[in-house]
């Protein structure tokens, strides 16, 4: 029986601990600074925020590239021969990587691929999905996995609110009339992954205390969501206050088990400080 190993890219936001405990393989995207290359998790998010507030402008992304992936699995394939690798991929609606990662599997044998067709703590709720149906059975053939996870993909969600409208507007995700009325009235966008692709679905008023909470009332009442695993996305500057009363609504809601996932600097840079999200797998 081969070895399964998962990979994902950095997109993902998959916590450090997770990632070791499970022995998940992680291949960074990119963020252009000041003209200068860094390799997403390598570059502190606070480091985006501060270029911000110097020049009011936000970095650049990239995909992982064709080499990229190719030195990646090449590396994997070197360590274990025999291992089948089963690459999650970021929504394919969103970024070149996962057509890159495509082109770069043809190289190898036993390598295969899954769009999960999400980002952050959604693609972060796909991976983590594969790992509980390997922890169940370690041995499930590779084919079954794969098999198992393609049908969870449809059914996993994710909704978030940014902290505020000036990264999406230096982004030129809004228009600059959008964003004064939005910035005026204290309204967030709520965003979804639909189909692979973000959608702005509704819009919220108020301070973002009240904003989450109206967020995580309205996400699981669209949703019936599998109560044994509920993930939470912030960016750096979300108030505790937040993350404690979003932990008491979820508890109330009977999850078991609640995962909080900081963006990186690969979505902070389009998130901005301050965000929210909620991803989980319906039933």
């Amino acid at each position: 029986m081969s070895k399964i190993i998962l990979s994902t890219e950095s997109g993902a936001d998959l916590p450090e601990d997770l990632v070791n405990k499970h022995s998940i393989r992680v291949v960074p995207m990119h963020v252009i600074m000041e003209d200068k290359d860094y390799l997403d998790g390598s570059l502190p998010v606070q480091d985006i925020f501060d270029y911000y507030e110097r020049t009011k402008k936000i970095p650049s992304t990239t995909a992982t590239n064709v080499y990229e992936y190719q030195t990646f699995f090449t590396k994997i394939k070197s360590e274990c021969p025999d291992c089948v690798i089963i690459h999650i991929g970021y929504t394919s609606k969103a970024s070149s990587s996962f057509q890159n990662a495509l082109i770069a599997a043809e190289d190898f044998d036993h390598v295969f691929l899954i769009d999960a067709l999400n980002v952050t703590g959604g693609l972060a709720a796909v991976v983590m999905y594969a790992v509980s149906l390997i922890n169940e059975n370690p041995t499930i053939e590779p084919t079954h996995l794969i098999e198992k996870v393609k049908k969870i993909v449809p059914k996993t969600r994710l909704a978030f609110v940014p902290g505020s409208l000036e990264f999406l507007k230096a982004g030129g995700r809004v228009s600059n009339m959008a964003y004064l009325g939005g910035a005026l009235f204290k309204i967030k966008p709520r965003i979804e992954l639909l189909e692979g692709k973000l959608i702005s679905t509704k819009k919220y008023r108020g301070q973002m205390n009240v904003v989450a909470e109206k967020l995580i009332e309205d996400f699981l009442q669209a949703y019936t969501i599998d109560r044994k695993q509920l993930y939470f996305q912030y960016s750096v500057g979300l108030d505790d206050s937040i993350k404690t009363k979003i932990n008491e609504i979820a508890k109330k809601h009977g999850f078991s088990n609640i995962t909080w996932i900081q963006a990186g600097a690969m979505i902070s840079t389009h998130a901005g400080p301050g965000g929210f999200g909620i991803a989980g797998i319906e039933v």
